[in-house]
């Protein structure tokens, strides 16, 4: 598996022919589950950059480019982002999108926890005013397990993790562009619980650098195996973390120490 790290800007055809090298460089290493970051293809510097880049569920450029990066490598691709028209006017929804190694999409999550908040007290983030939010929990097939899709800020809610699992979920992917500030606090502690908790496999790819709009993001992409250890990361800048993640290591580790069994308190 591999999580593909960058420092996304403005202009989309830069963009993704950056993670066009960067997809190529982890199927050359052997991954066949490939992550890239939330907002891959564009961190807009205004509002108006996002929109113009939106695009309509099921075509557009930055759909066609994962069809293809996946059918071209021969691997399954998580797409990070992408922000496609949502229902409730002048609204997009953060729509991660899963490629199998054929290129056809075969799973779509729109992210359901937005991001208002302004954690360092200075710099205000506000989601909700641009974005609409999911309501559908997504897990998917692969090859590679039962894969289910979260996105960013939805690592700080435990509940929807769980509803994964009762899903089936073995391996959770959550492309990211945590900020610097709540990276450098929070990331690591969140990843390795939400696999610790679930006994799964977590990739975490995530933006990490300077963007052109001023913004900071942590970085430190990581794959964690289901007993909380790391077990590949990048630190700043771009590049791509490769692990293997061996089924039985899963197997394995739910036998063990089967706390999944012994859950008195359901998820609704």
């Amino acid at each position: 598996m591999a999580a593909v790290q960058m420092v996304s800007g403005a202009d989309v055809e830069k963009n993704l022919a950056h993670a066009a090298t960067l997809v190529a460089a982890a199927a050359a290493a052997g991954a066949r589950l490939v992550a890239l970051p939330e907002n891959f293809a564009v961190m807009p510097r205004a509002e108006s950059e996002r929109r113009a880049a939106a695009e309509a569920d099921g075509r557009g450029p930055i759909q066609e480019f994962l069809a293809r990066a996946a059918r071209t490598h021969r691997v399954w691709l998580v797409g990070g982002t992408v922000a496609l028209t949502a229902g409730a006017p002048g609204k997009l929804r953060a729509s991660c999108l899963l490629f199998n190694d054929a290129g056809e999409r075969v799973a779509r999550y729109d992210k359901i926890h937005l991001f208002d908040a302004s954690p360092d007290g200075a710099e205000r983030y506000q989601e909700s005013a641009g974005f609409e939010a999911g309501a559908e929990v997504v897990v998917a097939d692969t090859p590679f397990g039962r894969l289910g899709l979260a996105v960013c800020y939805d690592l700080r809610f435990p509940e929807l993790f769980r509803r994964l699992l009762d899903r089936g979920a073995e391996i959770f992917a959550v492309p990211s562009a945590f900020t610097a500030y709540t990276g450098g606090a929070h990331w690591e502690t969140l990843v390795r619980a939400r696999a610790i908790e679930n006994l799964a496999f977590v990739i975490a790819p995530d933006q990490g650098g300077r963007h052109e709009n001023g913004r900071e993001t942590h970085g430190d992409s990581m794959i964690v195996g289901p007993w909380g250890e790391v077990l590949a990361r990048c630190g700043k800048g771009a590049g791509v973390a490769v692990a293997d993640c061996d089924p039985e290591q899963l197997r394995k580790a739910r036998t063990r120490l089967p706390s999944i069994q012994h859950r008195r308190i359901k998820s609704g």
